[in-house]
Order: C-alpha cells, then structure tokens, then sequence
C-alpha cells in the first residue's frame, strides 16, 4: 500500500509555494495525500518563523497535529522555523520525529530537497547559487484553483532593522525568467501572483536569462490574464513599474511601507517617508484612479514616539488605503533593532494599534461602500465566491456572486451591496463596463508593447 502525507502550511504565500513543490516532490516518491492527519504515514508541516506570533502558531499547530497523528506516524517540521532554530527545536519539540532545516529531505525515500542557499545533507555552499533540488527550479503540478502564487527569487539582499529573513533565507537569488514563465504555462490558471521576498529586485542578482521585474511582469502578462504583485518596496517603485501595473488589467499595488516617520523609517535602516510614500502613491492614482493599495505597519519598533505615531495616523487619513495591516513589533535575535534602545511599553502598542485599526476600518469600509451600484469585472475562484482586481487571493476581501457564475472565468458584475470588507454582486444586466475596469482579455492589454 503507498504510503500517504499531509502537509500544513503556516506563514506568508511564499510558504504556500514551497509546500506546494514538496507535495509535488512527495508525490512523485509514491506518497499520496491523505485524507486526514490522524490517517497518514507523514505529518509534514511547513513553519514560519517572521514574528513571535508566528512561532507561537508554528509551535501550537505541530503540537495540535501530534495529538491528531497516528502512533506509526513520522512528524517533520521543516520551513523557516526548522531551519532558524534547528537543534534548539528539536531539544523543545521531542514531539517531532524529525526538524528539516533547508536542504534536508522531508521523506527518506526523496533526494535532498534544498529550500534555500545552506543546509545539511545535499545543500549548497553559501554563496554557491541555486542548488539543483532548490525549491525554486523544482517543478509544480498543474493549479487546482484559477490563480496561483509564483515565487520569482528567494533570500533578501536588504537588511531592514526588524527583520530576520536574510539571516536564514539568504541572499537575493533571481530565478531564470525561462524557469519562470514554464511554471506559468504549466500550472494554467487566469491569474498569477508573482511573490518574493524583495520582488521589485528581481534579476539584479545576475545570471544568465534574468531580467528586471518590469519586463518580467509584461512576459508573465503575456502568457496570463491577469497578473498581480505582492510586497514592493517604495524605494523600487519607479515610474516604470507604475505605469506598466497601473496600465495593466490589475492595477493593484501592495507597498511594504513599514511607517512614515523619517527619524523611525531611518532607524529600522530603510528609505523613505511619508511625503515621498505619498507622492508614489498620488503618481499612481494619476494613472489608474481606479487602482487599488494596500500596506503594512510596524507598531511599536524601538523608539516610536507619540509624534512618530501621530505621523502615521495622519498618512493613513491622507492616502485612503484601501487595506491595510497593522503588526506589533517582535523583536528577532540576531537583528539591528535587538540592540536598540527606546521599548515601547506593550500597553501602549496595543492602544496604538487599536487606533490604527478603527481608523482604517472606517476608510475600508467608506471605499468598499462607495463601490455600490458600479459594475466589476471578477474571476471566479470556487462556486459563489469572486474577485475584482481590488482582492487579492486569500488577503483581502471577496465579491460574493451566484453559485451558478462558471468557476475560472470572468464575469462581469454589478455591485449591489456592501457587507464590511465583502461585496455582493449580480451578474450585470449587459451594461458596458464602468470606465474604471479594464478588460482581462490579452487581445486588448494595453501594456502588450512593454
């Protein structure tokens, strides 16, 4: 009888990616999938390690899965958290079998399966490139749903103050753009998701047949209907790559801003500040008046003052984000801002972030309800649920239509309500598209000349 797995996967899209690979990878050992954890001979589960909360999940959801498991079962934890806290993991969770750090197999029956540039068995060298059983160049079935996130690089060459990834993802590492578009073919979806650590510096690692993101998103835009891009950082944000989004049928922009403050923004070792987050964010509304932002803030990094927080508030009524995430700070070993001085009490980080969040509630919800009564143009992810070019896959809200609308294609819908984050919409009664949508076909993109 083949042997079965079940894979849980914790943590950001790009997690998802990689678990997607090793199902792919396990499968192609002989394992199948089980129906359940208690009635498979694997529990893999693909940690994250970003934050402290994130832990905290990675943690509880291994121990909830030993308690499901079967006694002749094998539990592995591997991903990010394997690989950041190897020994000390295994010394705290006898519960698993076995810590996977990059580069060590999750099945004995697999060859070493390298999810970044160091490891143990069969890794690379750091600093010795893609290995050849690098997630990154492994191959993926075809998708199950009508989008899918593709991951384009692996590591960061960046060296924020608060974050940790470099430290255990490695440098910046671009794949191939011909490695790329073959993952695109194969998985046949309407929409893809190009996702990275740093996406906007792709290619600028090397390497032959690599290019820049801009030129990368109008050959994806090529081979798909839609194309989306996740975490961008404001200083890669050039005219270019605003022109090529804003003029594409998915004018979505998600900005990895962190904060406004310049002091702040200096001190978690990044660029910018709100002046000029706002005149990239004015530049873009020039082009596409109908483009959809979203970011994310830190709350709480070491040293944050009341002016600092009064800053960020003021943004956040000024730019009109349409989603927007708030996150404490959590503080990693090992980064600039372990050292610094200026902790802020955690009572007032959470009365902070209660601010933020009630401030941006209201303005989600202004502009989800000022799209009443207009027509969207939306792709059908499952029976009754949809999506306008405004949600992203599993981050944002969605667009509830009648269970009839065909699964993986595009409709065209007219808005009828508003319920918090989510619409409600009817199929259009054969009225033109409102001018603020643009057709997802490729035969009219108007970006096909990039």
């Amino acid at each position: 009888m083949a042997r079965t797995y079940w894979l849980e996967t914790l943590g950001c899209p790009k997690n998802e990616v990689d678990s997607e690979k090793l199902a792919a990878l396990m499968a192609s050992d002989g394992l199948t999938e089980a129906a359940d954890p208690a009635s498979a001979d694997l529990v893999v589960v693909n940690t994250c390690a970003f934050v402290e909360e994130a832990r905290e999940e990675s943690v509880a959801t291994i121990l909830d899965l030993h308690e499901q498991r079967n006694d002749s079962s094998e539990l592995v934890v591997t991903g990010c958290m394997a690989e950041r806290y190897g020994s000390e993991l295994a010394e705290a969770l006898p519960e698993a079998d076995r810590i996977s750090g990059f580069g060590v197999p999750v099945a004995p029956v697999s060859v070493p399966v390298v999810l970044g540039p160091r490891g143990a068995t069969g890794a690379a060298e750091p600093g010795s490139g893609i290995p050849e059983f690098d997630l990154l160049n492994l191959p993926r079935p075809e998708s199950s749903r009508p989008w899918a996130y593709v991951k384009i690089a692996e590591g960061c060459d960046k060296r924020c103050g608060f974050c940790a990834i470099p430290s255990f993802r490695g440098p910046q590492r671009s794949r191939g753009e011909d490695s790329i578009l073959a993952e695109v073919e194969q998985l046949q979806v309407r929409e893809v998701v190009l996702v990275a650590q740093d996406l906007g510096a792709y290619g600028r690692d090397g390497g032959k047949g690599e290019r820049r993101i801009t030129e990368l998103f109008a050959a994806v835009s090529e081979r798909v209907d839609w194309v989306r891009l996740l975490y961008l950082f404001p200083s890669e944000l050039t005219d270019g790559l605003i022109e090529a989004i804003a003029g594409s049928p998915v004018p979505y922009f998600d900005l990895s801003l962190q904060h406004v403050s310049a002091p702040l923004v200096r001190r978690m070792r990044r660029p910018g500040n709100a002046a000029a987050y706002l005149e990239r964010i004015d530049r873009i509304r020039s082009l596409s008046a109908h483009a959809a932002t979203r970011s994310n803030f830190i709350v709480g990094y070491p040293g944050e003052t009341e002016d600092d927080h009064d800053q960020l508030l003021r943004f956040i009524e000024e730019a009109q984000l349409d989603w927007c995430g708030f996150f404490a700070y959590s503080r990693e070993s090992g980064t600039h801002a372990a050292e610094l001085d200026g902790e802020v009490a955690p009572g007032l980080v959470a009365d902070r972030l209660a601010e933020l969040r009630e401030l941006q509630d209201g303005i989600t919800l202004a502009r989800r309800d000022s799209l009443i009564d207009t027509v969207a143009r939306v792709l059908v992810d499952e029976p009754g649920v949809a999506r306008s070019h405004r949600e992203a896959p599993e981050i944002d809200g969605i667009i509830s239509v009648p269970a009839d609308l065909a699964v993986g294609q595009f409709h065209d819908v007219r808005i009828s309500a508003a319920q918090g984050p989510d619409l409600i919409a009817e199929p259009s009664s054969g009225e033109p598209l409102a001018s603020s949508m643009a057709s997802a076909g490729r035969a009219t993109h108007p970006t096909e000349s990039w």
